[in-house]
């Protein structure tokens, strides 16, 4: 029995899976609302703690409470015994320790191998993690923005991915297999394309003083860049300020967007993409994955409508004198949410089958 994880600053995703060298379905598999717990160890603790079995119905009508004929047929709850162990964590990792980037939290592969009696615990970047699912993906789990043209000898892959935060990661090929290779490239400086994101840029510095492709392209960038237009626009209905107090800004931005019920929601949602397409086609060109790019995350499933009307695609092929070898490039949109639980499972099988140095 091995562990999987996929630690986000929104949700973390663990599932048990009895895990050979092929792909399958988690056993067991919950979600937990990340910012309700100090720790993944608290976590794992309930996941791990199989619920004690009920005392029969006779013995609590002929037993008192706390004696020891009630108790006596409850054995105490063991934790669930696991050869290995991976979690995809947001944040970096460095010597299989991370201090997870959107939660307070420090995780560390050897205490929760030791504590949760695991031989083998293996933390990586979420991106990381999700580049080992998509390796793993069947065709109709992906979205094609563009098909593109790959060359016929193996090249890289690039991967990009927005949700609560922004990641990134490249696969290079190594002349048998796909490796991946994590990064924090969503924080690197956001570089505006034209006037109107000039004036974005000067609208977020004064509300920071760095302002990365994550402030921009996330759930709270997407809230941001609507506050912007907004702002300077002055084109809020009431109706749609209201709901956006009272329920998640960036959902109901999106809504409205999608809906055509807002013409503000419509401009954040092209503003959003634009955007979105030109840092894709920044790391594309950084990792140059004539083999493809894929946009994973949370956020991308949830807006694939605007991200098939062209506005994604037109920016991520403005490179100027690059537009054709970016037009060659294959694009796609994960649409398994649990990518990065399924490549935190695939890794944690390997380590579960392999010798033991």
């Amino acid at each position: 029995m091995i562990l999987a994880g996929d630690i986000g600053g929104t949700k973390t995703n663990l599932a048990l899976y009895d895990w050979t060298s092929e792909r399958t379905e988690p056993i067991r598999l919950e979600s937990f609302h990340s910012a309700d717990y100090k720790s993944l160890e608290e976590i794992l603790e309930e996941f791990l703690t199989p619920p004690k079995p009920p005392t029969p119905l006779d013995e609590l009508e002929t037993a008192e409470p706390d004696s020891d004929d009630a108790r006596k047929d409850v054995p105490p709850a063991e934790l669930i015994k696991l050869a290995a162990a991976c979690f995809g964590v947001a944040g970096p990792v460095i010597e299989n320790h991370s201090h997870t980037t959107n939660l307070p939290w420090v995780v560390d592969g050897p205490r929760i191998a030791k504590q949760f009696d695991i031989p083998r615990v293996q933390l990586l970047n979420d991106l990381e993690a999700t580049a080992y699912g998509i390796l793993l993906l069947r065709p109709d789990e992906l979205e094609v923005l563009n098909p593109g043209t790959p060359p016929r000898k193996r090249q890289a892959l690039a991967l990009i991915a927005a949700g609560t935060g922004l990641g990134e990661a490249i696969l290079f090929w190594d002349g048998k297999s796909y490796r991946p290779m994590p990064s924090e490239g969503g924080h690197t400086d956001f570089a505006p394309n034209n006037d109107y994101e000039i004036e974005l840029l000067r609208y977020l510095r004064s509300q920071y003083l760095h302002v990365s492709y994550e402030r921009l392209l996330s759930g709270p960038g997407l809230n941001a860049i609507y506050e912007y237009i907004r702002d300077t626009k002055k084109n809020e209905p009431t109706w749609l300020a209201e709901k956006i107090k009272a329920g998640n800004p960036a959902a109901e931005i999106a809504e409205a967007g999608l809906k055509g019920q807002a013409e503000i929601a419509k401009q954040a949602l092209d503003l959003f993409a634009s955007i979105y397409g030109a840092e894709a086609g920044n790391l594309a060109l950084k990792a140059l994955s004539l083999d493809g790019v894929y946009i994973g995350g949370g956020i991308a499933p949830k807006l694939i409508k605007k991200l098939q009307d062209g506005t994604f695609m037109k920016a991520f092929t403005n490179k100027g004198r690059y537009k054709r070898l970016l037009s060659n490039m294959p694009v796609k949109v994960v649409m398994n949410q649990q990518t990065a639980l399924l490549g935190a499972a695939s890794v944690a099988g390997a380590l579960a089958h392999a010798p033991t140095p």
